[in-house]
């Protein structure tokens, strides 16, 4: 086996562990295949893109991490998963947070692989209009998954509480974005150096 691809291995090993265990009775089932859909979706575009487009070890790290929330949250739904109601009752919350989590990590993990994508297959180099692109990026993403969450709640009703996790907070999609908006932010100055460097190694001219 290639040592490049040990680790992206043991991460879709690891991911697929879990989505078995999350599939085993979970809270909704058609909670459950809403919310780990785009891991469904995702995973078998890394799988047929690896051989000629791997990524960078930081950014598979990050996306299996981003699926682990994703189908911890399918399992036992977002306004329920035991995380959160420990954070609830050990902060004082007066909700479970385990869904600012997630829409935290859709910011945060996202950013990395935005801007993987833009210096890898653009003229676009580092420095200020990178980061704000990337930014624009995330949070266009973000509020698309609002209006999908939106289509899922007119569409169902009131079967889709499960699914949006609002917990009765008539501002939820706003602090959702903004979540997104600054795990973006914090991805990009917290692991940019750190991502140059696997980007030297795998896309040297990415850097150029």
């Amino acid at each position: 086996m290639r040592a490049d691809a040990r680790l992206p291995l043991a991460l879709l090993v690891g991911v697929a562990a879990v989505l078995a265990w999350s599939g085993i009775a979970p809270k909704d089932l058609a909670t459950w295949w809403a919310e780990v859909a785009p891991v469904l979706i995702g995973v078998p575009i890394l799988l047929a893109t690896f051989r000629r487009h791997p990524l960078t070890p930081l950014l598979y790290v990050l996306i299996a991490a981003h699926c682990v929330i994703l189908v911890v949250g399918g399992r036992y739904t977002y306004a329920e998963v035991p995380l959160g109601d420990w954070m609830r009752d050990w902060f004082g919350f007066a909700r479970n947070h385990y869904d600012r989590i997630g829409h935290f990590a859709q910011g945060f993990v996202p950013a990395i692989l935005a801007r993987e994508v833009l210096l890898r297959s653009t003229p676009l180099r580092r420095g200020g209009w990178l980061f704000y692109l990337v930014l624009c990026v995330c949070l266009s993403f973000s509020a698309f998954y609002e209006l999908i969450e939106w289509t899922a709640a007119e569409a169902a009703g009131q079967g889709a509480e499960a699914f949006l996790g609002t917990q009765g907070d008539e501002w939820d999609a706003q602090k959702d974005m903004l979540l997104a908006l600054v795990g973006a932010a914090a991805a990009l100055l917290l692991l940019g150096r750190w991502h140059d460097r696997q980007l030297a190694r795998v896309a040297p001219h990415a850097l150029k």
